[in-house]
């Protein structure tokens, strides 16, 4: 059973990954190359959903739960994912604006996350037969980070999921592993550096901090 404070402290870790905050930094906006055929795109909010991805249905459920700053959004929801709005600058200070002065904004974020990735992140943990909260850090990470655990990286090593009759400890560990080197040597050189999710989580695994109990350090801070 994953406690409260459990999956508090698992949102943190996947916050500092995204933001460089435990907390999570709603108002973070960025802009990377990697969109659909290389684009550039605007990636926002605490867990960083990205414009060609999830934003609009977050903006949906601000405006939804009528924010401060729905009425200006209005306009551009015609466009939202369809019409890239990665230089517009009345649109991107729209979005720090409300992340920063309206908690209407961080409440949907909270909800937005919770819906599209943490939910089935931890209902692949539960129908494949994990129990243990590092396990929970490793797909949640990798919801948030691909989307999904994705089967071209499941299918580069043997272990099975506990379902299927294979050693949960082992699978995560291979799975961790595969994805280090993935990240580490991807076409996508802006993924490099992201190899430091899965290298912190193998870290962890060495230590044999499985429960989550003992404080865990990535990027210059420490989550106890």
């Amino acid at each position: 059973m994953i406690t409260t404070a459990q999956k508090k402290k698992i949102i943190e870790i996947v916050n500092v990954f995204e933001t460089g905050s435990r907390e999570g930094k709603y108002d973070a906006l960025v802009i990377f190359p990697d969109g659909k055929g290389g684009s550039r795109q605007i990636t926002y909010g605490r867990s960083q959903t990205t414009e060609q991805g999830n934003l609009r249905n977050l903006l949906e459920r601000y405006i939804e739960l009528d924010g401060t700053f729905a009425s200006a959004f209005e306009p551009f929801m015609p466009k939202v994912g369809k019409v890239p709005l990665v230089d517009n600058q009345v649109f991107k200070q729209l979005l720090k604006d409300s992340g920063k002065q309206d908690p209407v904004m961080r409440a949907a974020q909270d909800e937005i996350f919770e819906v599209l990735y943490f939910q089935p992140a931890f209902h692949f943990f539960n129908a494949e037969g994990f129990t243990l909260p590092l396990s929970l850090l490793v797909i949640y990470d990798s919801y948030i980070h691909s989307g999904s655990v994705p089967s071209l990286l499941r299918n580069r090593f043997a272990e099975r999921t506990p379902v299927r009759g294979g050693n949960e400890k082992v699978w995560v560990e291979d799975y961790s592993e595969v994805r280090r080197d993935w990240l580490a040597t991807h076409k996508r050189k802006i993924l490099h550096a992201t190899a430091v999710r899965p290298k912190t989580f193998l870290a962890q695994m060495a230590k044999g901090n499985w429960d989550l109990s003992a404080p865990v350090t990535t990027q210059g801070i420490t989550i106890p």
